[in-house]
């Protein structure tokens, strides 16, 4: 998804860089600086290495330049009430040269329904002089700094990014004015009860290297016209995804040479797999070949106007399209509380009608002040009174989405990594209120009871209070999303009263996980995520009645998450990092009718969806296409690009380390092994035990030196052999049967490597996996370069020649037509060969694959194979950083797009515990904060069906009670006699799970012999599990005519037994 602001302007220079291209200067781009803004991008002054074990996933967001430019910015973030504190906190947890944390006030009863770092003891100090320690200990590369003075402009000049959070609109002016004509970056954040602000002002020039963050994309190229504009024709293997207006840039064309290594080139999109560029009527003829590739331009984003010429002439990001004219309504509204606040000394008072209609007449006093454009025709009175109501609140849930947008803007202000929000941006959450129009909560239930929650009873009034603390929520991950949500649980008093939180999480925490899940600290490293999590809010919100569990989900653990927890459960939020799981505990709820909060991150990306019984379908009910895999034979023969290397890299260590060892260790213990092994299919069979013989007979390795040599054999065999044999099958000049050159297209002819103790690469790969391959026999490895070196030194290499007759298939297709069998002698040979399982000594260990631990040679040898790989197809290598994302299939993460996600998650918890029926009152959301974007729609409702006249959804079913009145319970016959008479239907077939119980075309004895058997032992019989004591009901699944014998859909059947 994209979005590009109309307003974007590109840098554009008239001077070529590189010679050998004749495309206009026009179309070029410059990528260079050639001065650098005021306080702001400069070149970074620490080049401090970057801490890749911490900052891991968040580097996979912004690259380590928009890092080293993070390291170097100082910022000031003042007002430490919660949305201070949330905004600190991410701008902390991402890494920048330092933080200074300002407020002149105290801690009061209201602070505390949201700052999660004041407790009741801080009551009367002052909030950033106690937050500052706890900030502190959130990152120890970031010094935080507290500052209780006046802010005054000698101050501010030491600051790259100035943060103003609850301050006086004079306030925010003055200081705005002074920051624009200083350069320095300047954000507004300002959050009142359901309403919330933020405005950004990056002055007069702001660079932005990267406007996405998305990988530059890169395609196969099957044609260029020579013409004026000549137009590029992309291998149909895939669509190339550019958009007009993206700049790229050709490497490897036959022919049309002029085109490789150019300057960057705009291109205009005219189909999926075609796109135009400059003048290439001069140009050589092309022959064939070629790559193009994105490439990512700087851009100087339009220059931002102050917060005074801004407030009357403002520009909107809308986060809410169904509500087209709230925000214009909100800028009026919000400079409204200003001059109320400004007038009395303080905020409306909650739910007062009187302030209510006060503050309408101010906003209308504001709006006839305008002169700009930020007049508007009608104001919105309802609107308007709703913001007076709610002002004096402080939500938790809207200071974590604002929170997670503002920090998220610092980074950019920093970096010059995404664009800046351009330049206000409003958001409301007033579906959070009643359903019924008009409804009003008295002044009284919502007045300030010197309570911790009082900022949000100022809000929602002191029965939501007593509701929220009953509630009974199971929270299952305790990552980064469970630390958020577990945050928000603590400050809106969930289970803070008679109900409970339940967590659950197997995870233990490791280094990588402190970055985002900051409940973590760095002495918490290998301690269970659940318990440390529930510790670390009960700090928070010491009331929460909070229990951690190490349970992984899923039919294992159902004795313990049976039918009596569910039942007792008011609902359900996920923090997963998986579709398994996700969709597991989606069908848990939907069977034990629960709501289900449902979120995720993906970089920047983030969406959240609620799941409400009877009114929206499921999680489940729609799913993104599954991910494209690669084909084999790319894999084994035909890689074009590093993605195909790494994965055959993955696929070698899976294939040396983790499968031998654990086939091996079952021969020698598990003595239904081989009968096990003689039933695969194909040729399975004989490969399962050729690589038994190998492991246990000739490469069994007796010291080091073995392991080395045995290193170095696999070496040549993969990297010369292989190349060697495929280049005897297909030379180079090989033709197709149509004339065309076999080697072309996605098809990059390879060429074998030679073998030398002075190239890195070769050594980075003898010593890993001579040390893996040490492991899995109980081996001690060594590092030792020179030690390595003189064993290789007498190590044999056979000689090898390419051989005639060899198979190599070419594609898929043509693999799975050859599913040969071996013959029986063939295999009877070789389990003769094996040692018996007696007479082996050896312990094999098998290997599973573990990225982040930088001393286990996993990431070391997936690094050097691939890369020795890619030099075998001319493919360009890539650093460990890159490899260790694709290989180990890392979900870039930071924790601004987390913190903002979950505020939307409590958003809707707040609705679903009010009992909100309506569909439109609930949102689903999506956000992309690089770009920004946002989008909110209502949920899809559950989709209908029907049998007869009667209307039924994946939330209802047949309820069926096994047991009888006489005590006995129900057999199939009596089962099938009560479908065809309660509900006028057939039942074709009946399966529970995977086992068949019943169907129309069952053999006659088969039949006859379970008609009169009871439903449960039928159950046993077929499926031969006993049914665990846990288990109160059966799910039946049904396949029905009814009385016209026309095929039926119907709902499930829940089959009571206890």
């Amino acid at each position: 998804m994209s979005s590009s602001p109309l307003s974007k302007k590109r840098r554009l220079s008239g001077t070529e860089t590189k010679t050998g291209s004749h495309c206009s200067s026009s179309n070029s781009v410059r990528t260079d600086l050639s001065h650098t803004p005021a306080n702001g991008m400069a070149k970074n002054g620490n080049d401090a290495e970057i801490d890749e074990g911490l900052y891991s996933r968040q580097l996979y967001v912004l690259g380590h330049e928009a890092m080293k430019r993070m390291q170097n910015s100082n910022v000031l973030i003042s007002g430490m009430r919660g949305l201070g504190v949330e905004i600190a906190k991410n701008v902390i947890l991402g890494g920048v040269r330092s933080v200074t944390i300002h407020d002149e006030g105290v801690a009061e009863w209201r602070d505390l329904s949201s700052q999660f770092y004041l407790r009741e003891e801080d009551l009367g100090k002052n909030r950033a002089e106690v937050s500052q320690a706890r900030l502190a200990e959130l990152n120890s590369y970031v010094p935080v700094t507290g500052y209780t003075g006046p802010l005054t402009e000698d101050y501010l000049t030491k600051f790259q990014v100035v943060v103003l959070t609850n301050s006086t609109l004079d306030e925010q002016q003055t200081l705005g004015e002074f920051c624009h004509s200083k350069g320095i970056k300047l954000i507004v954040a300002d959050t009142r009860g359901l309403f919330g602000q933020l405005f950004c002002d990056f002055g007069e020039e702001m660079i932005v290297y990267d406007t996405n963050g998305e990988q530059p994309l890169s395609a196969m190229i099957s044609m260029i016209t020579k013409d004026s504009a000549g137009v590029v024709t992309c291998l149909d293997e895939a669509r190339h995804g550019f958009e007009s207006g993206d700049y790229v840039t050709f490497t490897e064309i036959q022919g049309m040479t002029e085109l490789n290594g150019c300057k960057p080139v705009e291109i205009k999109v005219l189909g999926p797999y075609t796109f135009s560029i400059c003048d290439t009527s001069g140009f050589t003829d092309y022959i064939r070949g070629g790559i193009v590739s994105q490439v990512k331009i700087m851009i100087s984003f339009p220059q931002m106007k102050s917060l005074s010429s801004s407030l009357a002439e403002p520009e909107f990001l809308m986060t809410d399209f169904a509500k087209m004219e709230f925000p214009g309504q909100m800028h009026l509204g919000f400079q409204a509380i200003h001059a109320f606040q400004k007038k009395h000394g303080h905020l409306p008072a909650p739910w007062s009608q009187a302030d209510g209609e006060e503050l309408l007449a101010l906003a209308k006093d504001v709006n006839s002040a305008q002169t700009g454009s930020a007049k508007v025709e009608q104001l919105n009175e309802s609107l308007i009174k709703k913001m007076s109501y709610v002002a004096a609140g402080d939500l938790a849930p809207v200071n974590a989405f604002f929170g997670g947008l503002a920090a998220q803007e610092v980074m950019k202000a920093c970096t010059g990594k995404f664009m800046p929000i351009m330049q206000w941006l409003y958001f409301d959450a007033l579906e959070c209120l009643a359903e019924e129009e008009g409804f009003m909560l008295t002044e009284e239930e919502c007045a300030p009871k010197n309570c911790r929650y009082d900022g949000q009873i100022a809000v929602f009034g002191t029965k939501m209070q007593d509701l929220l603390a009953k509630q009974r929520y199971f929270l299952v991950g305790a990552g980064a999303i469970g630390c958020e949500l577990l945050k928000n649980f603590a400050m809106i008093g969930l289970a803070a009263g008679e109900g409970e939180v339940i967590v659950t999480d197997m995870d233990t925490i490791e280094k990588s996980n402190l970055n985002r899940q900051f409940l973590f600290r760095p002495w918490d490293v290998t301690k269970m995520k659940s318990d440390t999590a529930a510790a670390a809010v009960k700090l928070m919100n010491p009331a929460i009645k909070i229990t951690g569990h190490q349970n992984r989900v899923g039919p294992d653990t159902e004795r313990i998450y049976d039918d009596d927890f569910f039942e007792s459960l008011d609902g359900v939020a996920n923090a997963l990092d998986n579709v398994d799981a996700r969709m597991y505990m989606d069908r848990r709820c939907v069977y034990y009718r629960k709501p289900l909060l449902e979120s995720g991150t993906l970089g920047t990306k983030g969406n959240v969806q609620v799941v409400i019984p009877f009114l929206t379908e499921s999680y489940s009910s729609s799913q993104d296409p599954p991910e494209k895999s690669i084909p084999i034979c790319t894999l084994k023969n035909f890689p074009n690009a590093i993605e195909h290397t790494l994965q055959w890299a993955r696929d070698e260590f899976e294939g040396l380390f983790k499968q031998p060892p654990e086939n091996a260790m079952q021969y020698l213990t598990d003595p239904k092994f081989m009968e096990r092994t003689l039933k695969l299919p194909g040729a399975q069979p004989a490969e399962v035990l050729e690589a038994l013989y190998k492991s246990l007979v000739t490469d069994c390795p007796q010291n080091w030196a073995d392991c080395v040599a045995w290193a170095r054999n696999h070496w040549q065999c993969q990297y010369s052999n292989n190349i060697r044999q495929l280049l005897h099958n297909f030379p180079p000049d090989q033709l197709t049967s149509s004339g065309a050159p076999f080697w072309s297209g996605p098809k990059r002819c390879p060429h074998p490597l030679e073998f030398s103790t002075t190239n890195e690469l070769h050594m980075d790969y003898v010593v890993a996996a001579a040390n893996l391959f040490a492991q899995t026999y109980g081996l001690q490895g060594s590092t030792d370069r020179a030690g390595v070196i003189k064993i290789l030194q007498d190590v044999k290499v056979p000689p090898f020649t390419p051989r005639s007759g060899v198979k190599i298939h070419v594609s898929d297709q043509e693999l799975q037509n050859n599913n040969s069998s071996i013959d029986d002698t063939k295999l009877e040979e070789l389990k003769a060969m094996l040692p018996s399982p007696e007479s082996f000594q050896f312990k094999l260990t098998s290997i599973d694959f573990e990225k982040d631990d930088d001393t286990n040679f996993h990431m070391d040898f997936i690094v050097a194979a691939s890369n020795l790989r890619a030099e075998n197809y001319d493919i360009p290598p890539t650093d460990r950083h890159k490899s260790k994302l694709i290989a180990g299939k890392i979900i870039p993460a930071i924790a601004t797009t987390t913190a903002a996600v979950v505020g939307l998650v409590c958003l809707e918890l707040f609705k679903i515990i009010k009992g909100h029926k309506k569909l439109e009152s609930y949102k689903n959301g999506f956000m992309n904060l690089a770009l920004p974007f946002f989008a909110f729609s209502e949920p899809i409702a559950a989709p209908k069906h029907k049998y007869y006249e009667i209307d039924w959804t994946l939330w209802d079913r047949f309820e069926v009670t096994g047991l009888q009145p006489n005590g006995e319970e129900m057999t199939l016959r009596q089962f099938l006699d009560y479908f065809k008479n309660e509900h006028k239907l057939e039942i074709t077939m009946l399966s529970q799970g995977v086992s068949m119980l019943y169907s129309f075309f069952m053999p006659a004895a088969k039949l006859k012999e379970r008609l009169d058997l009871p439903m449960t032992e039928i159950v046993t019989k077929v499926s031969k599990k006993k049914l665990g004591k846990h288990v109160k009901a059966l799910v039946f699944e049904l396949c029905c005519n009814d009385l016209s014998d026309e095929d039926v859909e119907v709902p499930y059947v829940r089959y009571t037994i206890r």
